[in-house]
């Protein structure tokens, strides 16, 4: 028999706070109008841009667990094969992979909750109704995510990002950069369908990694999630740890760069292909080889490279 939604996830007594705050909102303005963020854009997270925005997060912000949802049920194993640890002649440990839910405040002390952990590879459709309940029980009124997607961009550049949203005025200072386009599917995209039909306001921004460093880590994208994370919602978060590992970074693949004149000439290509466009059209920085906006067919392309190499990367 099929798990009900709800029995996917387990409220702890932490989220009890939340639960009576909710229950004693009698009208849907009185409701708390808390944010909820979630980074768990899984293959679809060039460099763990995202991932690395809520683990720093995590260890920036006071916060505590308030659900904890049935990995048992959601993840396949063998694909992605937790850690054992053996030793001598024996088994000692197994780290299991989370999927949990936090409540944070930010430097404000305003309260807001964190998703993170481990996307979901089975029950997609019952894991986005499972999040719909607790969007309901613990009165969040905005859903936002943090991913990463590959790009032609260079390192060398500010990060720039592609926002989406289920109601436009809510990224109405954002571009839009490409028409209709089939992509693979993921947990956080169909979440933010899902809340939209439901008349939850979702919204998320994907950072633009060089696809050159996709498979690698890329602070600078995590640091520019948090900067729109504020922009989008109004919270308070740290970001100087981030900016100085960020600046760190930079100067090391620099070097890197440095020391082969072909990656020296494609930087420089991709540089230049930038700043061109960015001098016709302000604010942008997806870049195709003729210097123009990808199509959703490359998008799509880059997209399908990205997530072939990581599948090529999990069987090595």
């Amino acid at each position: 028999m099929a798990q009900r939604p709800e029995e996917l996830v387990e409220l702890l007594p932490e989220a009890e706070p939340f639960l009576v705050r909710e229950a004693e909102a009698t009208e849907a303005g009185a409701r708390r109008g808390l944010v909820l963020v979630h980074d768990v854009a899984g293959e679809f997270d060039a460099a763990s841009a995202g991932a690395l925005a809520g683990a720093h997060l995590l260890a920036a912000l006071p916060h505590e667990v308030v659900a904890r949802f049935d990995v048992d049920s959601l993840v396949d194993y063998r694909a992605h094969r937790p850690r054992m640890t053996f030793s001598g002649d024996r088994y000692e440990s197994f780290a299991a992979p989370e999927l949990l839910l936090y409540a944070l405040e930010d430097d404000a002390g305003e309260p807001f909750l964190l998703l993170h952990g481990t996307e979901p590879d089975f029950a997609w459709e019952r894991f986005v109704a499972a999040v719909g309940w607790l969007v309901e029980r613990l009165g969040v009124t905005s859903v936002v995510s943090l991913q990463a997607i590959p790009m032609p961009v260079p390192h060398t550049r500010p990060v720039t990002v592609t926002a989406h949203a289920t109601r436009r005025s809510l990224i109405a200072e954002y571009p839009v950069y490409w028409g209709e386009m089939r992509l693979p599917g993921s947990v956080a995209a169909l979440l933010e369908l899902r809340m939209g039909e439901a008349g939850v306001d979702a919204y998320g921004v994907a950072a633009h990694v060089p696809h050159y460093l996709a498979q690698a880590t890329f602070p600078a994208a995590s640091l520019t999630l948090l900067e729109h994370l504020s922009r989008l919602t109004g919270l308070h978060l740290p970001t100087e740890a981030l900016r100085e590992a960020a600046e760190a970074h930079r100067s090391e693949v620099d070097e890197q760069i440095a020391r082969s004149p072909e990656n020296t000439a494609v930087v420089a290509a991709l540089e230049q292909q930038f700043d061109q466009f960015t001098a016709a059209r302000e604010g942008t920085g997806l870049l195709s080889d003729i210097g123009e906006v990808p199509s959703g067919d490359e998008i799509g392309a880059e997209l399908e490279r990205f997530l072939a190499e990581h599948e090529r990367r999990r069987g090595e």
